[in-house]
């Protein structure tokens, strides 16, 4: 499939990428390659990272702003340009700039949300026409969370996290809280303590705070800042919990003045953390995109 033309697409775009929650992450066992095998419910959240895409006629793909820590051929959302233009055959480039706003190392899944609004974007500003199918081929080349972030609805995630099953969840409002330190989510997945066994929920309903995070209690143990925050934010609510490897921590809430004042509280006891209040959102921002 490819375009070479570009029709009545504008030259320039600011997309959003989303962050997500895990609201339970079940690791139920590990692969002959070993990746695990998962099972977690995936939601996004209000709180985005903001890409700049502006389409280029010389074919080149270049990264206007550095990323800190992050080295060019690195970059999801580079990757994720080139693999689209390669698979697309199409004779454009892009320049691209990343707003950064989802803090790193905080198992919210930015990178990977980078990267997929990159590809729809660009599956926009190409005007390539492909489908969210045609998209999530490359998605899942590029990390296990991408797919999801292609259709950004609340979603059941087994395998390694790419077999999604579309599921209804409250749109509750979110404390979140960020300790100041980046966790590596190969270190938590190697750790020799961490649990492999969670049995599957083998259901499609779940009630408020069901479930765990099996990688909670390695990532607490190595990060007492993770542990400080988690343990100041449960005094809000019971069923306070991480996202992902962490370092971010989350409680849910029925209301916005509920979620602030947590949040307040928590950033008193761990003032060196980093807290915002959130929405699960129900649609990708970009859902029109493919």
């Amino acid at each position: 499939m490819s375009n070479d033309h570009a029709g009545d697409a504008p030259p320039r775009l600011v997309v959003p990428a989303p962050a997500k929650l895990n609201l339970f992450l079940h690791v139920t066992g590990r692969r002959p390659d070993g990746y695990h095998e998962l099972e977690s419910l995936f939601v996004a959240i209000d709180l985005c990272d903001r890409v700049l895409l502006e389409r280029r006629a010389d074919g080149r793909i270049v990264r206007t702003r550095d990323l800190p820590g992050v080295r060019e051929r690195d970059d999801l959302t580079v990757r994720a340009a080139r693999a689209l233009q390669e698979r697309s055959h199409v004779r454009f480039g892009v320049s691209i700039a990343l707003d950064k706003r989802i803090p790193m190392g905080g198992g919210l899944g930015g990178g990977s949300s980078d990267a997929a609004s990159v590809l729809l974007g660009l599956n926009r500003l190409w005007q390539l026409g492909w489908s969210r199918r045609d998209l999530a081929a490359i998605a899942v080349t590029l990390g296990a969370d991408v797919p999801f972030f292609l259709q950004g609805g609340p979603a059941l995630a087994r395998g390694i996290g790419e077999v999604l099953a579309p599921i209804s969840v409250p749109r509750y409002w979110i404390a979140l809280v960020v300790p100041p330190v980046a966790v590596a989510t190969a270190a938590i997945f190697a750790a020799p303590e961490l649990t492999r066994s969670t049995p599957s929920a083998k259901m499609s309903v779940f009630a408020e705070c069901f479930g765990r995070n099996d990688l909670q209690p390695v990532a607490a143990a190595r990060f007492p800042a993770v542990a400080k925050a988690l343990a100041a934010l449960a005094q809000h609510h019971g069923g306070a919990r991480m996202s992902g490897s962490g370092s971010s921590v989350f409680a849910p809430f029925r209301s916005r003045d509920e979620a602030q004042r947590a949040v307040a509280s928590t950033l008193a006891r761990v003032p060196e953390a980093r807290g915002v209040v959130t929405r699960i959102i129900a649609e990708h921002p970009l859902a029109s995109f493919a």
